[in-house]
């Protein structure tokens, strides 16, 4: 899957969490259906989770050695 794709369905994912999240807290639809989307949101939740688990790993930080090459180390949060 391409990086593009994987941004696409990321994107796609969050988008329809955040619509189920808001059908939810309206409270308009029938027990039934809450239980049908409740699932399929934590199904969502744990997809995004995971694609950005991948992605904190991947990150990495390009820096300058001290003869002035590159080379890549691990993003380190500040």
């Amino acid at each position: 899957m391409s990086k593009k794709e994987n941004k696409n369905n990321f994107e796609n994912s969050l988008k329809r969490l955040e619509a189920i999240v808001d059908s939810l807290e309206q409270g308009e639809v029938s027990l039934e259906e809450s239980l049908k989307m409740f699932e399929e949101g934590i199904r969502l939740s744990k997809e995004c989770l995971e694609t950005l688990g991948k992605a904190e790993l991947t990150v990495k930080q390009l820096t300058k050695d001290l003869n002035g090459k590159f080379q890549q180390t691990e993003f380190e949060e500040q």
